[in-house]
């Protein structure tokens, strides 16, 4: 499916914690769980959905939107891919899109010299009543993105999603399409639909693509009120767990194969026998090394 190269044995993290309201707090914890995984020997580390703020109303984080040219909380992140010597993908932030009303929801994307190679910004919005739960309107305070974005990282082909994204098979078969040889999947998934939902959907990207998935998760009781599912975990392409952190605060690690990889879609050549395409494609087909201003995202979900 694409020339990209993983490199044999390439150690890969996700991390998972419970943000709260205050930023600093939030990126200190963040910036803690960064350098354990980088002390651990991984060379990309994934972030949470919201890592920097989960307010006590959703339209807190309006407060803290940053323009595509740089703030505190991407000085944050870009320093820590720096001094850890990772690639780092940061959860999402608020970002300025179009609308000055509403944020995007921003996963950006940090090579290990602090440089940000790719910002996606989260597609699918969940506007959703969840049983026995309040209803959750992102769209209310979060502006759609209009791009999928797939990263040339030194791993391999990167395709990026934010957690209510999971839900739409189509949409990681056009990264799949574009090379992408493993997803990052920063989450927030609700406690309710998580315990039933999560890891089916996971293990069916995984498997129905071939590709390995890192999947980073908010994991607890919020300030807020709101508690989330967590579980981040690290799935290999025959939907094999090869680790994972049901709630709380820490680091899921996992290996990326180009082996293992390889003989996945060797032996078992189920993309080789597609009869169907996707024939809605979403953004420019090109690798999203660095996306154009006009292309930005979303915050809770799933």
């Amino acid at each position: 499916m694409t020339n990209t190269k993983i490199d044999s044995g390439t150690r890969v993290a996700a991390v998972q914690m419970a943000s709260g309201p205050r930023v600093k707090a939030n990126l200190h914890e963040a910036s803690r769980l960064i350098r354990m995984a980088a002390d651990a020997g991984a060379k990309l580390v994934v972030l949470p959905e919201n890592v920097a703020i989960m307010g006590m109303d959703e339209r807190d984080k309006l407060a803290h939107i940053e323009p595509d040219s740089g703030g505190p909380i991407q000085d944050c992140f870009a320093q820590q891919a720096q001094r850890c010597g990772v690639w780092l993908v940061a959860g999402t932030i608020p970002m300025r899109g179009r609308d000055r009303h509403r944020a995007r929801a921003a996963c950006l994307v940090f090579n290990n010299r602090g440089e940000r190679v790719a910002r996606y910004d989260k597609l699918h919005l969940f506007d959703v009543t969840v049983e026995g739960e309040a209803a959750y309107q992102e769209s209310a305070t979060l502006e759609p993105g209009d791009e999928v974005v797939t990263v040339d990282t030194p791993f391999g082909c990167m395709g990026v999603a934010v957690c209510y994204d999971l839900r739409f098979p189509e949409f990681f078969r056009v990264m799949l399409d574009r090379g992408a040889e493993f997803f990052v999947l920063p989450s927030a998934f609700t406690a309710r639909t998580g315990g039933v939902h999560w890891r089916p959907l996971l293990l069916a990207r995984a498997i129905e693509n071939q590709c390995y998935i890192i999947a980073a998760g908010q994991g607890g009781y919020h300030v807020n009120g709101r508690e989330t599912h967590g579980d981040s975990l690290v799935l290999d392409p025959w939907g094999v767990v090869q680790d994972s952190l049901y709630r709380g605060s820490g680091v899921v690690l996992g290996e990326l194969d180009r082996n293992r990889l390889a003989e996945v879609r060797t032996r078992f050549p189920s993309l080789n026998h597609r009869r169907l395409a996707c024939s809605h494609v979403v953004g420019p087909a090109e690798s999203s090394a660095s996306p154009s201003p006009q292309s930005r995202s979303a915050n809770h979900e799933a």
